[in-house]
């Protein structure tokens, strides 16, 4: 499609999985450079994808590649079923969508 993908280890590693080439990036800030940060600070890449995840470490570097992105103005999905909607918007070359009006979509009863 024309698209780099950068992804941290275990993404990467389902991204290669499917069958598409990606470039692993260290996630943990703690572990050296280039990062998450570093990338999205030179402009490499153009959108994030970075889902909630628990522990104390994880959550705070969650929030700094969040908090990097939004400084940057580049688009953070955070949430799967989004970053794939806007995913296949791309692979599908910006086609147009229409949109009805609520009560189109509503299914009615019979009788």
């Amino acid at each position: 499609v024309g698209y780099k993908l950068y992804a941290t280890e275990g993404t990467a590693a389902m991204i290669e999985a499917a069958g598409l080439p990606v470039k692993m990036i260290s996630k943990k800030l703690s572990e050296g450079h280039p990062n998450v940060i570093d990338i999205i600070n030179d402009g490499t890449i153009n959108s994030v994808v970075n889902t909630i995840t628990g522990g104390r470490i994880p959550l705070r570097d969650g929030f700094h590649i969040r908090r990097a992105a939004a400084e940057k103005r580049i688009p953070c999905f955070t949430s799967l079923d989004t970053a794939r909607a806007a995913a296949e918007a791309l692979v599908n070359g910006g086609q147009i969508y229409s949109a009805q009006p609520l009560p189109h979509y509503r299914t009615r009863k019979p009788g």
